[in-house]
């Protein structure tokens, strides 16, 4: 029998690669995705137009209600998303207080209930510096938990989360992957900035790996 996993599918490049290496790894992916106020909700829309194209069950959980608890972030607030590299120090704004606990626990008990026996999530070594919620420290005491919090154990998988995204990239191109359909620009407009340190990243991660972004950005890089 096929093993059940759950991917969490935020619709950026990273959690596309990793939703394909779990079907590529001969998973029955049940993927799910959250609506959480971010202002880059066009990410959603990719994530949905890749799901139906693979003929995936996806799930878009609409969250935005947490807002009013969770405040202090350039995604979710009126707060200017922030330029410069990934790993600068203005890059702090973007964090969302608690995120990735609050969509692990929800993934968590969906997995439960399709009795699926991981859960995949796409952190990487290229948000330790940025995001506590993405170093192997939180990785692995969240894995502990959820191990215990209910009668099935569920852990949580982190494919890439001791490589970059130069590294993933690599792999979903040695795939043959087409990210023409993932959004990563923390800003939710019709093309991608490129300014900021979402979008350098992902600039960086084609330009190492010898590639052309397949997006359309808003001014020519």
């Amino acid at each position: 029998m096929t093993e059940k996993v759950v991917v969490i599918y935020s619709g950026g490049m990273d959690s596309f690669t990793v939703l394909n290496r779990a079907l590529k790894d001969g998973k029955q992916v049940y993927a799910l995705s959250f609506d959480y106020g971010q202002r880059h909700v066009k990410e959603l829309d990719c994530a949905r137009t890749v799901c139906n194209k693979l003929k995936i069950e996806h799930k878009v959980i609409d969250i935005s209600a947490i807002n009013q608890l969770l405040a202090g972030s350039s995604l979710t607030d009126d707060i200017e998303i922030p330029e410069g590299h990934y790993e600068a120090e203005n890059m702090k704004s973007t964090v969302v207080p608690n995120r990735n606990m609050i969509l692990l626990s929800l993934a968590v008990g969906y997995a439960v209930s399709v009795g699926a026996s991981q859960v995949y999530y796409g952190a990487h070594s290229g948000d330790h510096a940025i995001y506590p919620d993405c170093r192997p420290e939180f990785v692995m005491k969240m894995n502990d938990v959820c191990k215990i919090a209910n009668y099935e154990s569920v852990e949580i998988f982190s494919p890439y989360l001791t490589v970059d995204k130069t590294a993933i990239l690599a792999d979903g191109l040695a795939m043959g992957l087409d990210y023409s359909n993932t959004w990563t620009c923390y800003n939710g407009r019709e093309k991608a900035c490129g300014k900021c340190g979402a979008c350098q990243e992902r600039l960086e991660a084609f330009r190492d790996n010898n590639e052309v972004d397949p997006i359309s950005y808003e001014s020519s890089l």
